[in-house]
């Protein structure tokens, strides 16, 4: 069992702490979070969480053997980098990094600690994307020919210019750090590296400073196409499809919306999915509901205890940090830009 302390108590490091509940492997014993209102008060006694003063104190508790950080994307480098350096396992939220450089320094400290590294990238431990690997690997697909996925939400539009979401620094190209990452953590999985990638981000709807409508182009090393779209100011949703020579697979589902239950942001991932062969009917079915956020912090716990390791490499966190790298730089300079 490893005894965890939750880093950020907003809406999702809540989520997380009741993903966690039961489990025979991880448990959330302590936290720490920027604004300790009466509501984070009140989760933390109803789920027996010591508040610590702040970060480093977290770190300096002998009884906290794991960190899970929920904190404002710009925050994540340092904060792994100081908790590997007091011994802690650590467990990232997404996205891990909004460049190349800052995820190098962190996988090394990490390293260089001997300590177990985690990235949040829930949709990726699904049985749903599981099936698809093993489909993909066996060839049942056939050539891999093009991956594409679109990822929407109406969050935007309820958004306060004063909540970190709402600041373009933490937050640029829209929906791409919120959503659009778990898409291309899916890309990475299962269709190998991006090489290049052309982005177009800007905002139509809503009143904050932020973009709500973003489209990216990519080119695989493998010599695929890609494709994603993220939509802060509509209707919620999400799609997965792989198309090759025999056939295309499409997983639907939901992403988080503001206020959803816990447990509707928990198992609501993955709905309907469809295979179509280049031949033949299509085959329709249900996905397995389960909280991919427990499954995840699970697999973190094993590695953390010796089991096997966490199943997102390291390469594979700092390369999705490169294309993020990118993605912002092609939408700033309009231009294809090369991954690092």
């Amino acid at each position: 069992m490893v005894n965890a302390a939750i880093v950020g108590l907003g809406w999702w490091g809540r989520t997380l702490v009741e993903s966690a509940q039961g489990s025979d492997f991880i448990r959330f014993v302590a936290g720490a979070t920027r604004t300790v209102s009466p509501e984070v008060t009140a989760f933390a006694d109803t789920y027996k969480l010591r508040l610590a003063e702040n970060f480093d104190a977290l770190l300096k508790d002998s009884t906290v053997q794991a960190v899970v950080l929920c904190t404002p994307h710009s925050m994540h480098t340092r904060q792994v980098v100081a908790a590997a350096q007091a011994g802690k396992h650590v467990f990232c939220e997404k996205p891990f990094a909004l460049n190349k450089s800052d995820a190098e320094r962190a996988v090394d400290a990490t390293r260089k600690a001997g300590i177990t590294l985690a990235l949040g990238y829930n949709r990726r431990f699904h049985p749903e994307m599981t099936k698809l690997r093993e489909r993909i690997r066996s060839g049942a697909l056939g050539v891999l020919m093009h991956v594409e996925a679109t990822m929407t939400f109406p969050n935007a539009l309820m958004l306060k210019p004063t909540q970190w979401r709402a600041n373009r620094e933490e937050t640029p190209c829209g929906g791409l750090t919120p959503m659009g990452v778990h898409a291309i953590d899916g890309m990475i999985d299962l269709c190998g590296p991006i090489d290049h990638v052309y982005c177009q981000s800007f905002r139509r709807a809503v009143d904050i400073d932020s973009d709500d409508t973003t489209s990216i182009l990519f080119r695989m090393k493998e010599g695929m196409s890609g494709y994603l779209g993220t939509l802060t100011a509509t209707g919620p949703g999400f799609s997965f499809q792989v198309f090759g020579s025999k056939g295309w697979v499409r997983l639907e589902g939901m992403t988080h919306v503001a206020g959803a239950s816990s447990e509707e942001r928990r198992t609501r991932l993955f709905g309907t999915c469809k295979f179509q062969p280049a031949k033949g009917d299509a085959e329709v079915w249900k996905a397995e509901t389960l909280d991919a956020g427990r499954v995840t912090l699970e697999a973190f716990a094993r590695a953390a205890s010796g089991g096997p390791a966490f199943p997102i490499p390291l390469d594979q966190m700092i390369h999705g940090a490169a294309v993020t790298e990118a993605v912002i730089r092609s939408a700033s300079s309009g231009k294809v830009e090369k991954v690092a």
